[in-house]
């Protein structure tokens, strides 16, 4: 054992064993007994069963919309395949990860392909906008003449992107702006290296791109229909399309989801990439087959292996619908058959937990490693994560707009009771204006009369007084008497920009004979030209009005416009929000949405992440993506909440609050959250501290009660009195009953006694409106409802899949062995900085070993982190010593014939045996003295001779060396 490891060895651990560290809390190890070898388990996130098989699905966690690329050996710095595959994350920041795997069956989290999609306000949780259920979605992956290409679209970030690099580990990716907006894109690169774009939902298209991938050279629309396929199971959902090449015909993988069955795939072949637009009578040369039709595992890659031969085999990777974990991914077996078409599983099953052969065999050492990589974390804070390229990200700010402010917070609309007739109004398309004294309040109004189309009505020019990026408050009375017309009736408010722009503002459903009133709340787009502006108001547009103009184009009467410009209290994007820093999280945490950078650190106190309230929650964000503009939870707006995916079956987490710096207010937890969410907090109100429980479940409403909805659940309660510290425990329970999560949570004021608050809660499981079209997350929050300002201090995040439910002896066995063969190593075969980031690790272990244990979490986390570097160093450890010994091979001429010449150099300090063998003799040495040379000729007898190699094997005591020389042919005719 190295010096400078920790005091606290092996042989301390076992002494402790027999005292009163463990009581009650251990299980039970005799003083004397030795630990356990060491077998770390598979990583939480892991299905390898360690025996050369693997579970489906893979991961267990969320890692939806995958594709995968692979890069042979010959083309990659390693020697041998790597695979490398992306996956959706949405609003989550950083986002786009970047897994890689040598065994398609281990994966690791290396990087993203952006820290921040976007510094606007959807991206960015600014101004009530938020990206839920939009930002990046079904990513792209390819690999093509030395450069790394990710592709995916956005729903609400301007369309799709393109980045690239040179360097997937850790490279600085470049961002291009595709010339469109792609359903699912999939990035194809024809053998000719020509790059298109297939897409779409519902058919498939896809667009020939420029070299710069910047212009649309040619749009195939609708290369694919699923009306060609009246046989295929190709009904319903239909799209996430990858392009594969394989043996010279071209195979497009889509997701279908057929009326009355489960999620399949079905697979199109063709010799033509662009189907009918490629042959000469325009025929559809796209064959389909429906190749997977099992416990809904679809959409996905096909994925190249290379067996013994050299040849490709193609398997799936297909995910499957598993909420609330997510969508889950999984490596599916193909045996292809002479027709070309693959059957995927056993004979086309593919049942959930069943297990498959490993198509890849890796050395024990590197078998090891790979199951000790995981897509999750136990996390301590100390910002000792490697520094990673996306963390430089930079982003240039946009200069803040400018706004006339006297036209804000006046009524913008001239004669809006319409008391001067109708002064400032015309008619918008054709209609008939008149002054009317039937009126809504005051003395007049405006009549409606002579409409051809559901357009016609009164407008006004807003031209020079609407200004893009500010919200307005519109209001309107409308009125119609025509008994032939319906009983009632829905009417707009319009703007109309420039000529041909048109957005409904604000609307009602008027009861015949009865003034109603519009009113609503917009904001105009910051990018919208309002150089030509027009209000106005109309009735739902119809193709042909004209065929029940006593239904579409009945008179009306209009009273009491008003717009109203709100004043200015927008956020702008600060330099600081969005600069990097010098805080380095472990790459397995993503923020809720792109974080605030002035309101986390772990470079303020040593060891702890600080998270600070830079503003108060204001309960006006929207899930925007929704019809009604749902309201968003104070939670959904915390928008520095830090999380990691979920992993199922089971799962706990615990984590230590320092929330002395709280304020009244404040309210900072642990949770389990979807849109549907539950967590355990720490309240401050009027100066005192209360710990409780917040259940959120289905159904939803558009409009919600804040305070409400996040107020304590009866029965789950605790003062904490004067209390600086609290240790927060949530256990994640994904199996009782299948489809549902429920959660117990508990809590501690020394991380050894736990109180359970109330009972488990829950059930949480998939929104069907998508607004969080995710897996559950676990994540450490702090929200404001009073003042801005306060903080909490987070020591530890810890995980386990052992819940405090399961009321099991607390196990030590693992991390024993682990820190046991520690100590058998010797620093000495590694190298350094591999030997120094165990050492550190080790340390950690021990001393967790050495505290009294109040949870597994707290045994797991330093056991799985010890496992993982130990794991490195089994693949670092030097090759097995080697003598200092030299080999010299040459030839030359003598009587015309070739002599081929060995030297061999002993540079050790005791004498070797050596062997020398060429093609033309064997020589034995059995003593080279040291610091001695020996030199042999073997004569070839051949006045010619071919070019070959010179072996010799030294040999000393038990330590053998292998060297080999070339030489050159030769000939000695003249």
């Amino acid at each position: 054992m190295s010096p400078s490891l920790s005091t606290l060895s092996r042989g301390a651990v076992s002494a402790l064993t027999a005292g009163a560290l463990f009581g009650a809390l251990l299980l039970p190890v005799p003083a004397a007994a030795a630990a356990e070898p060491w077998n770390p388990d598979s990583a939480y996130t892991s299905t390898d069963n360690g025996d050369g098989t693997y579970r489906v699905p893979l991961m267990n966690a969320d890692v939806p919309d995958v594709s995968v690329e692979r890069i042979p050996a010959s083309e990659n710095d390693e020697g041998r395949d790597i695979y490398y595959m992306i996956s959706t994350t949405m609003h989550l920041s950083p986002g786009a990860p970047v897994m890689k795997s040598y065994d398609l069956v281990n994966w690791e989290i290396v990087n993203y392909v952006f820290n921040r999609a976007d510094i606007g306000d959807d991206f960015s949780l600014r101004n009530g906008q938020t990206s839920y259920g939009q930002g990046q979605w079904a990513s792209s992956i390819r690999y093509h003449d030395g450069t790394w290409y990710v592709a995916f679209n956005t729903n609400n970030l301007g369309g799709s992107y393109l980045y690239t690099t040179d360097d997937i580990d850790d490279g600085v990716w470049e961002r291009t702006k595709l010339p469109g907006s792609y359903h699912d894109p999939s990035l194809f690169f024809d053998v000719d290296g020509t790059p298109y774009i297939f897409y779409g939902s519902g058919s498939t298209s896809a667009v020939r791109l420029s070299a710069d991938f910047t212009q649309v050279l040619q749009t195939y629309n609708q290369i694919i229909r699923p009306a060609d396929y009246p046989g295929a199971p190709v009904g319903g959902l239909f799209e996430g399309a990858q392009v594969t090449y394989i043996d010279g015909k071209y195979y497009i993988v889509i997701i279908t989801w057929p009326s009355g069955q489960g999620r399949q795939v079905v697979l199109f072949r063709s010799d033509h990439l662009l189907g009918r637009y490629a042959t000469e009578d325009g025929s559809n040369p796209y064959e389909a087959k429906g190749v997977l039709n099992s416990n809904g595992f679809a959409q996905g890659s096909l994925v190249p292996i290379e067996d013994e031969s050299g040849a490709l085999n193609y398997w799936g990777m297909f995910f499957r619908d598993t909420f609330p974990t997510g969508r889950i991914p999984a490596l599916i077996p193909a045996t292809w058959g002479e027709d070309g078409w693959p059957v995927f599983g056993n004979n086309g099953s593919v049942p959930v937990n069943g297990s498959f052969a490993k198509p890849i065999e890796l050395s024990p050492a590197e078998e090891t490693l790979e199951r000790q990589k995981s897509i999750v974390t136990s996390d301590d804070f100390d910002n000792d994560a490697p520094h990673r390229a996306y963390m430089d990200e930079m982003w240039d700010i946009p200069s803040s707009p400018e706004y006339d402010d006297t036209l804000l917070g006046v009524d913008l609309i001239q004669n809006g009771g319409f008391e001067n007739g109708t002064t400032g109004w015309f008619a918008n398309d054709t209609a008939t204006l008149s002054a009317s004294t039937d009126a809504a309040t005051g003395a007049g109004s405006i009549a409606v009369t002579g409409r051809q189309t559901t357009g016609s009505g009164p407008a006004q020019d807003l031209s020079g007084k609407i200004q893009a990026g500010i919200t307005y408050d519109v209001t309107a009375k409308v009125k119609y008497t025509d008994t032939a017309s319906p009983a009632t009736k829905q009417f707009f408010v319009t703007a109309r920009y420039g000529s041909g722009t048109f957005t409904n503002l604000a609307t009602v459903t008027a009861q015949r004979g009865q003034w109603a009133t519009i009113t609503g709340s917009f904001t105009v787009p910051a990018s919208q030209n309002v150089d030509a502006v027009r209000l106005f108001v109309e009735t739902p547009w119809t193709q042909n009005p004209q065929s029940a103009p006593a239904t579409h184009l009945m008179d009306f009467q209009v009273d009491d416009v008003t717009l109203t410009g709100r004043p200015i209290t927008r956020e702008n994007p600060h330099p600081d929000e969005i600069a990097p820093t010098d805080s380095r999280l472990d790459i397995q945490w993503q923020w809720n949405h792109a974080p605030d950078n002035r309101y986390w650190s772990l470079t303020d106190r040593d060891g702890w992440l600080r998270l600070t309230n830079g503003k108060t929650v204001t309960g006006d964000f929207r899930h925007v993506k929704l019809a009604d503009d749902d309201q968003v939870t104070w939670l959904e707006e915390t928008r520095n909440t830090l999380s990691q995916r979920t992993f199922a079956p089971s799962q706990s987490v615990e984590t230590k609050f320092d929330i002395s710096a709280m304020k009244d207010g404040d309210v900072a937890g642990l949770a389990a959250y979807a849109r549907n969410f539950s967590y355990v907090a720490v309240k401050r109100v009027d100066g005192v501290n209360t710990i409780g429980v917040v259940n959120r479940t289905t159904p939803f409403t558009a409009t919600i009660d804040h305070a409400a909805i996040e107020s304590f659940v009866p029965g789950t309660t605790a003062a904490l009195g004067d209390a600086t510290e609290v240790h927060l425990k949530a256990d994640l329970d994904f199996a009782n009953p299948t489809g549902q999560l429920w959660t117990t949570f508990l809590y501690s004021l020394d991380g050894v006694t736990w109180t359970q608050l109330g009972n488990r809660v829950g059930p949480q499981s998939l929104d069907g409106a998508l607004t969080h079209f995710m897996g559950h997350r676990v994540g450490l929050f702090t929200y404001a409802t009073e003042e801005a300002g306060g903080w909490v201090d987070v020591d530890h995040f810890l995980l386990s899949d052992v819940r405090s439910a399961q009321n099991l002896p607390l196990d030590t066995t693992a991390l024993d062995a682990a820190i046991a063969h520690a100590d058998e190593l010797d620093a000495a075969d590694y190298p350094a900085d591999a030997w120094s980031a165990m050492e550190r690790t080790l340390d950690k272990a021990v001393a967790a070993r050495a505290g009294t244990l109040g949870t597994q979490n707290q045994i797991d986390a330093p056991e799985r982190a010890l496992s993982l570097e130990l794991a490195r160093l089994g693949v670092l450890v030097d090759e097995a010593p080697k003598l200092d010994v030299t080999l010299v091979a040459s030839t030359r001429c003598l009587a015309g014939s070739v002599l081929v010449s060995a030297t061999v150099r002993n540079d050790e300090d005791a004498p070797v045996s050596v062997e020398i063998v060429t093609p033309y003799g064997t020589k034995k040495i059995a003593s080279l003295a040291p610091g001695k040379a020996s030199s042999y000729a073997f004569t070839s007898r051949q006045a010619v001779i071919p070019a070959g190699e010179v072996r010799v094997t030294a040999t000393s005591g038990e330590i053998s060396t292998d060297l080999t020389e070339s030489f050159t042919a030769r000939s000695c005719t003249s």
